[in-house]
């Protein structure tokens, strides 16, 4: 059989801030619901009742000092230690973000330069061919940049290539909107190398969609919901229900075609590293799956979860995830060689990709 060209995750990184803000570090805040009025359940309800949603019990924030991009190049450093590799070999950078660096003094977003030329700098490559650029996809934006990592690698333009999500919610949330209880900030990284082999290893398959006929302003930014603050002050904005429903109608389908692709069938995939969004959706997005193949039972361990502990960090929950799970952190979860996994994510745009992977 012919040798092919295949993308191997080949180290991981991730930095989790050690700041720990619990739940009922919220209870002197006072919410707002979407039309300005003061929501009228004591905020231990509400503090409680999101926790019944989502699981989640605390978040990380990070300190003062830092922005996405520091937090990015920590992550950064950690995997290419991880991979053992030559940070001059990297051919491309590419760092998945959606607010640039917000810095806590001002609130204020700062892409000039792109966060992946920063991260460049302070990881100190000199290498002028290696590329660094950013992307820009929601929540699914460090999965995508592992699809376009894969896509460089398959055609020969890339050999290696360092992929990282960086993110820093705590800094766009509106703190009179629940949603804000969710948020959280942290980073991922990943070094994806070329494998040649005679059977399928790495990334097998990858599909991606974006729904913006009805959709495109399920996630948007707007004024705090207390109109008392100035409205020219933006924050993060979220149609929960609407997501919701969103997620739970298009996400297993498009998992289904990706495992198609790939032909592989659902009972050969050993774990679903999804987006860290809601417990409850993603429960909900897997039993779905699972029901796709007429199966009401899905396996045990199937879904690792990190959301009770670390919150939804947008695009830096599922390589925060993957390296927590290779540095096996996550109790009763382990991928050994030959296993098959899913990456899957969703979120603005509405945005959706899929990975089928083999472990080398």
């Amino acid at each position: 059989m012919t040798k092919q060209i295949y993308s191997v995750i080949k180290g991981t990184g991730s930095y989790v801030p050690p700041r720990i803000v619990k739940n009922e570090d919220f209870l002197q805040n006072e919410f707002y619901a979407p039309s300005g009025e003061r929501m009228n359940k004591p905020t231990k309800v509400i503090i409680e009742k999101l926790k019944e949603i989502t699981e989640i019990d605390q978040r990380r924030h990070v300190d003062d000092q830092y922005v996405s991009s520091d937090i990015a190049a920590f992550a950064a450093e950690k995997a290419i230690q991880s991979a053992g590799i030559d940070k001059e070999s990297l051919d491309y950078i590419i760092v998945a973000h959606n607010f640039g660096d917000v810095s806590k003094e001002t609130g204020r977003t700062d892409i000039l330069p792109s966060l992946a030329s920063k991260v460049k700098h302070q990881l100190k490559v000199e290498n002028p061919f290696c590329v660094a650029y950013d992307l820009l996809f929601g929540c699914p934006g460090w999965v995508q940049a592992l699809i376009q990592a894969d896509l460089y690698i398959k055609t020969g333009e890339a050999k290696r290539v360092l992929v990282i999500g960086a993110e820093t919610l705590s800094r766009v949330s509106d703190p009179h909107d629940v949603d804000s209880m969710i948020y959280s900030d942290g980073a991922g990284a990943a070094v994806v190398e070329a494998k040649e082999s005679d059977a399928p290893v790495g990334i097998i398959s990858h599909i991606s969609r974006t729904d913006t006929l009805d959709n495109a302003f399920l996630l948007s930014m707007g004024p705090s919901y207390n109109k008392e603050l100035d409205p020219r002050h933006q924050y993060l904005k979220m149609n929960g229900r609407k997501v919701y429903e969103y997620a739970l109608h298009t996400v297993p389908a498009t998992v289904k075609k990706c495992l198609e692709k790939a032909q592989v069938d659902i009972t050969e995939v050993k774990k679903v590293l999804i987006h860290q969004a809601n417990a409850k959706m993603d429960y909900a997005i897997l039993a779905r799956l699972f029901k796709l193949y007429g199966l009401r039972e899905v396996p045990e361990y199937t879904m690792p979860m990190t959301i009770a502990k670390l919150g939804n960090n947008s695009v830096a929950t599922v390589p925060v995830l993957f390296d927590m799970l290779m540095e096996k952190e996550i109790e009763n979860h382990r991928l050994k060689s030959g296993d098959h996994f899913v990456f899957t994510s969703v979120g603005a745009g509405m945005n959706i990709n899929a990975i089928v992977y083999r472990m080398p």
